[in-house]
C-alpha cells in the first residue's frame, strides 16, 4: 500500500507539476500570436468584391508564410454587407469578443465611416482600412488609430474628367448608387470635368442593392455625349444587362469599381460593347513592372477559383494588410504601450506596393498614383484595363490646394454641380 501512495503522490506532483508549467507556458505562446480582424463585405451586392479582397488579405500573410515580426499572424474573419451598421457589429464582434489586436476592413464607403467613427471608442485596438472609399473616412474628423493605405474614391478619379473632354464628351448624364463613397467618385470626376467646361445635364441616383432600372434607364437624356456609371458588384452587373435589353447605345466613362475585374466577367453581349470604356483607380490590369507581374502571378497561383487578374478589392486589401505586416516587422512585433510604436511605423511608413510608393498624410491618410485605363479585349478572349495615362502622386484634396478644395467643399449629391 505505501508503495501504491507513493507512486500515486509522484504522479499527481507531476502531473500538478506539468499543469503548472502549462498554465506558465500559455500567456509565453499567446504572445507569440497576434490576432488580426479581417472584414469583408460576404454578402449583398459586394460579395464578389469581398470574396475577392479577402484573397488580397491572404495573399499578403502567404508571401510571409503566416509572419510578421517575429510572430505569427492569426486572421479572425467577420463578414458584412455593404450597411454601415452591419459593419460595425461585426467589427464590435471582432474587437470585444473575439480579442483581435488589429482590425483590417471594411470594404465599402459608408461603412468605413462607421467603423472609422468606432475606432475612437477602442483606443487599445488599430484599425486599417479595407477598400472603403469614401472621402469622409479620413477627411472629415479623422480617427487617431484609424489609418488608409489606400487612396479613395476622389483620388481615384483625378484626370478622367479630363481625359472624357479630350473624348468629346461635353455633355454628359450620371447614373450612380446613391451613398458616400460614389459622391467621393463623382466629385473626383466632376472637378475637372466642370472646369474644362462639362456640363452634367442628369444626375440619377440608385440605392444601393437596386435590382430594377427600368425607371432609372427611362430618365437618361437622349441629347448626350456619354454616360457616366458609378455602379459597382452585382448592381454595375444588372445596370449592363438590363441597358443592354432597354437598347441603350450611349459610350460609358466607367467609375473605379464599374469595369473592374469583378464585373468584366460577368456574361452578357453588353460586356462587348464596354470594350473601349474609360474609367480610373488606383490600379490597372496591364501594368507593366516586375512588381505589379509578380503580384498578379502570385495571386493565379494562390487562387484557382479568382479572377483572371486580382480585382481593385484583391489588391486594395493586399496592401493594406502588407501595411500592418511591413510595420510589425519594423516593431518587431511590439505592441506594447497601445501599440504606441507599431502606430508610429505606420504613419512614417512608405509603403512599397505592386503599383509603387504609397505615404500618408496628417489625417493617416495615403497618398499615391492614380492610373487612367480603357477596356481592351485580349488574344485569349478575357477583357482587361489598359492603362492609357498615370498621374503619380494624388492627394486628398484631388491636388488642388486646401483653399480651392474647401471653396468646392466635400462631394455630395449636389456638390460640385455643372448644369
Amino acid at each position: 500500500m505505501k508503495d501504491t501512495r507513493r507512486n500515486f503522490t509522484r504522479s499527481a506532483v507531476g502531473a500538478a507539476v506539468v499543469s503548472a508549467c502549462a498554465a506558465l507556458a500559455a500567456p509565453a505562446w499567446s504572445q507569440d500570436v497576434v490576432k488580426v480582424g479581417l472584414l469583408a463585405t460576404l454578402e449583398g451586392p459586394f460579395a464578389a468584391p469581398g470574396a475577392d479582397g479577402m484573397r488580397g488579405a491572404e495573399l499578403a500573410l502567404l508571401q510571409r508564410k503566416g509572419m510578421a515580426g517575429g510572430k505569427k499572424i492569426e486572421f479572425v474573419k467577420g463578414s458584412s454587407n455593404a450597411q454601415p451598421d452591419v459593419a460595425v457589429n461585426a467589427t464590435r464582434k471582432l474587437v470585444e469578443q473575439d480579442k483581435v489586436q488589429i482590425m483590417i476592413g471594411p470594404l465599402s464607403g459608408s461603412e468605413g465611416i462607421a467603423v472609422k467613427d468606432y475606432s475612437k471608442s477602442q483606443p487599445a485596438v488599430t484599425f486599417v482600412n479595407g477598400s472603403s472609399g469614401a472621402q469622409a473616412t479620413t477627411l472629415v474628423n479623422p480617427s487617431p488609430n484609424f489609418f488608409r493605405f489606400n487612396t479613395e474614391g476622389a483620388q481615384w478619379m483625378v484626370g478622367l474628367g479630363g481625359y472624357a473632354l479630350g473624348k468629346g464628351y461635353k455633355r454628359m448624364a450620371l447614373i450612380s448608387e446613391d451613398y458616400s463613397f460614389p459622391y467621393s467618385q463623382v466629385q473626383g470626376f466632376m472637378s475637372e470635368f466642370c472646369k474644362g467646361g462639362g456640363k452634367m445635364i442628369e444626375k440619377i441616383w440608385v440605392p444601393l442593392g437596386n435590382k430594377d432600372y427600368a425607371s432609372a434607364i427611362a430618365k437618361i437624356p437622349n441629347d448626350i455625349d456619354a454616360l457616366l456609371v458609378v455602379l459597382g458588384g452585382s448592381d454595375a452587373v444588372n445596370f449592363l444587362s438590363q441597358y443592354e435589353q432597354a437598347g441603350g447605345n450611349k459610350p460609358m466613362i466607367g467609375g473605379s469599381i464599374t469595369v473592374d475585374q469583378t464585373v468584366l466577367n460577368f456574361k452578357g453581349k453588353r460586356r462587348e460593347s464596354l470594350v473601349g470604356t474609360a474609367s480610373a483607380g488606383p490600379m490597372a490590369d496591364s501594368i507593366d513592372t516586375p512588381e505589379w507581374k509578380q503580384f498578379v502571378a502570385d495571386y493565379k497561383t494562390n487562387f484557382k477559383d479568382g479572377f483572371p487578374s486580382p480585382s481593385l478589392f484583391a489588391f486594395l486589401y493586399y496592401i493594406n494588410t502588407k501595411a500592418v505586416l511591413d510595420a510589425m516587422d519594423a516593431v518587431n512585433g511590439d505592441l506594447s504601450g497601445g501599440q504606441a510604436k507599431f502606430r508610429e511605423a505606420l504613419a512614417k511608413m512608405t509603403l512599397k506596393t505592386p503599383v509603387g510608393d504609397y505615404t500618408l498624410d496628417e489625417n493617416r491618410q495615403a497618398v499615391g498614383p492614380t492610373f487612367i485605363t480603357e477596356v481592351s479585349k485580349g488574344a485569349d478572349g478575357t477583357f482587361f484595363n489598359k492603362v492609357v495615362k498615370v498621374i503619380p502622386k494624388v492627394d486628398q484634396r484631388l491636388n488642388l490646394g486646401k483653399a480651392d478644395f474647401e471653396k468646392m467643399g466635400l462631394g455630395s449629391r449636389e456638390v460640385p454641380n455643372c448644369p
